[in-house]
């Protein structure tokens, strides 16, 4: 009905063919999730828009549906469609809403997330964590807060689902950077994407646990190492590796793995890989990317 409300009309009323109905007498038995019409009369189209005039109605409507921007011209007659047609020229601003109701419904995993754009996030989740401002925090809630900061312009381009799928995240993010204070230029300096273990290798620093980053690193590339390393102030949680690549041991206290921990890890290990060097002292030995044969030559 043009109230809202649905109505049935009885079997043998007459009326369920009718494309149109005046209701004169309805009601709704406890327990029925619609009204019954007891009595009423079949009216044209043209007689109905007279009848509700009051309630007629055009409008653009552009909503986020079925995960993408649905936008349509519809008239209204009350709660019944009348017309309905597809709206190629929607409004900036009703087209904006719609995308930022898909981005809280389905996520900012709708925009393009290359790995440098995830790592970027986690690296700035970490310094938020351990820091505070000007590290911006960059959860779920904090980044619609200030969607007009960061997601701009690229969100004033879009147009559907499609638009959002080449957005780059990451270069987005770069504009919540702290670069009004001068700290953006520390980002690499606070949180390093890489850090250089004894054995000169560049080892990537994984950031996905914000409150413990972990560095997974062969073992002999450690060597002569007497302390964790640190990022911001806070000891890397050291997965030190066989020369499989497998965890042999996890530390975030380098010193007392060499003193109390190596040994059994020596034990186990040393007879499995015999061509890498395993020192009775990890603390004063040559850190070493290599095997112990090419270490010879």
């Amino acid at each position: 009905m043009v109230g809202g409300p649905r109505a049935e009309a009885g079997a043998g009323s007459g009326l369920r063919g009718a494309e149109w109905v005046a209701v004169a007498v309805a009601d709704r038995p406890v327990g029925r999730g619609h009204a019954r019409v007891l009595l009423g009369a079949a009216v044209d189209e043209g007689t109905a828009r007279l009848a509700a005039g009051a309630l007629l109605e055009r409008r653009d409507e552009v909503r986020w549906a079925d995960g993408d921007v649905v936008a349509r011209r519809v008239e209204r007659l009350g709660a019944v469609e009348l017309a309905v047609r597809p709206l190629a020229d929607a409004g900036p601003s009703l087209v904006r809403d719609a995308l930022l109701d898909g981005l809280r419904r389905e996520g900012f995993g709708l925009l393009r997330w290359p790995a440098g754009a995830v790592v970027l996030r986690q690296r700035l989740a970490f310094l938020h964590g351990r820091l505070g401002e000007p590290w911006p925090d960059v959860s779920d809630g904090a980044l619609h807060a200030r969607v007009d900061e960061w997601l701009e312009p690229e969100l004033g381009r879009a147009r559907r689902r499609a638009d959002l799928a080449r957005i780059d995240a990451g270069q987005a993010l770069g504009r919540l950077l702290p670069w009004a204070s001068g700290e953006a230029a520390r980002l690499d300096e606070l949180a390093p994407e890489r850090i250089t273990v004894p054995s000169g290798s560049g080892i990537r620093i994984d950031y996905s646990d914000p409150e413990r980053p972990v560095l997974a690193v062969k073992l002999q590339e450690m060597f002569g190492l007497q302390e964790s390393p640190r990022v911001a102030g806070v000891p890397l949680l050291v997965h030190l590796l066989s020369p499989a690549g497998r965890p042999a041991a996890v530390t975030a206290d380098l010193a007392s793995f060499w003193r109390d921990g190596y040994r059994g890890v020596r034990a186990e290990l040393r007879g499995r890989y015999p061509k890498h060097p395993w020192p009775e002292d990890p603390a004063t030995a040559e850190p070493t990317r290599h095997t112990s044969a090419r270490l010879r030559r």
